[in-house]
């Protein structure tokens, strides 16, 4: 299965990725980066960037970019296991995210995201395990 940047992007409206605004911007090998504009439902009641909208921007850049580095026989993953550390906010713009993979395997996959915005400024550092999954036919 060939997957592009438009294909990922396809499979967001409807769903959480598609109602938060979430684009994916660029995918390489190994790499896949995705913007969010930002707006008021996206904030936290203290006027400040939610937690959650980063983290639904890091999983799911790490999750499509888990999508497009499948081996061949896997039907799908799913997040496992997923760190954040916020050490920025941003209350208006842009902000990205760059997910990296750093370990490709049978079972799993493991990406680092960073997330940033538009003077590249550190809003957060991100890791998460995806578990691959396979079909089992009897």
């Amino acid at each position: 299965m060939l997957i592009t940047v438009e294909a990922l992007n396809a499979r967001s409206p409807g769903r959480l990725p598609g109602l938060l605004g979430l684009e994916i911007v660029e995918l390489g090998e190994r790499r896949l980066r995705s913007r969010l504009e930002l707006r008021a439902d996206l904030m936290a009641t203290n006027g400040f960037l939610a937690a959650g909208t980063v983290v639904t921007l890091a999983d799911t850049s790490c999750g499509y970019g888990t999508l497009a580095n499948l081996p061949e026989t896997s039907t799908g993953w799913t997040t496992i296991e997923l760190k954040t550390n916020l050490i920025g906010t941003a209350r208006a713009g842009t902000i990205f995210c760059e997910a990296t993979l750093v370990h490709g395997g049978r079972s799993t996959q493991v990406w680092d995201a960073r997330v940033y915005d538009a003077q590249d400024r550190t809003i957060a550092l991100f890791r998460c395990t995806q578990l691959l999954l396979y079909l089992v036919v009897k």
